[in-house]
């Protein structure tokens, strides 16, 4: 393996103008080696009018990244895809593979592809959305066939959760998360979706005390992207991580 140069290239499309806990979440869950190429949307609010509004820019996006020569393509941000509904989502990574010629994917697809992997079919949910982008979400993954069997969430406006302190969103990840696994024993897997959400140190603290995977965003599109690139995988994630890091 090199040591001078990174064997892997994600484009990880953000939907906000900035890239912070995304990329700092990032390069402590992916192995050493795998790079992180960013670019951004500015979606205003949590609604099919506001991602529609973005729509051209992410083709531009798709097309600037692939100049990058990056190794595959994602889409962060799950409302983004939620408020799209699971049939326009696949149409656009469809067309943004036809023309780049690269696998395009988004964090929601990533979730579902990481709960099928895991033989996850009844999740608990745990969010920092209001009930129109859990509800859209839920529908979402029912048409892949995931049930969420209950959801707990603190309503938050994008610009709230662009602004929280990290560390309460740590506190919060394991307050949310701890709340819906004590109540759901059936459910098999914990989704806490959510690209601005820090959580990252909670979700090994969530497994170790209720004993099922937990996703986040990070986590399910970096599992997806080495998945995917099977042989060419140098090196693996650690596995302090979880569940799904560990399932590589």
């Amino acid at each position: 393996m090199s040591v001078i140069s990174p064997w892997y290239q994600l484009g990880y499309v953000i939907p906000h103008l900035y890239t912070d806990l995304d990329a700092y979440q990032f390069y402590r869950v992916a192995p050493e080696g795998m790079m992180l190429v960013t670019t951004g949307l500015n979606l205003k609010e949590y609604s099919l009018a506001a991602v529609e509004q973005e729509l051209p820019v992410l083709r531009e996006r798709f097309g600037l990244l692939a100049k990058k020569k990056v190794d595959r393509i994602s889409l962060s941000g799950v409302p983004v895809a939620a408020a799209l509904g699971r049939t326009k989502m696949q149409e656009i990574l469809a067309e943004g593979e036809a023309r780049t010629g690269l696998a395009c994917d988004t964090d929601l697809e990533a979730h579902i592809a990481t709960l099928q992997h895991l033989g996850a079919s009844r999740i608990a949910l745990a969010t920092r959305w209001p009930e129109p982008v859990n509800a859209a979400l839920t529908r979402y993954l029912a048409e892949a066939g995931i049930e969420v069997v209950a959801c707990r969430s603190r309503a938050r406006s994008l610009q709230e959760n662009k602004e929280a302190s990290a560390a309460d969103d740590h506190l919060l990840a394991l307050e949310l998360g701890g709340q819906v696994l004590r109540e759901t024993p059936d459910a098999q897997a914990l989704l806490m979706p959510g690209g601005l959400w820090y959580a990252i140190h909670a979700a090994p603290l969530l497994e170790a005390e209720y004993g099922r995977p937990v996703l986040l965003n990070i986590f399910s599109t970096t599992w997806a992207a080495l998945h995917a690139a099977g042989e060419r995988m140098r090196r693996r994630p650690d596995p302090r991580w979880g569940k799904v890091m560990a399932s590589l």
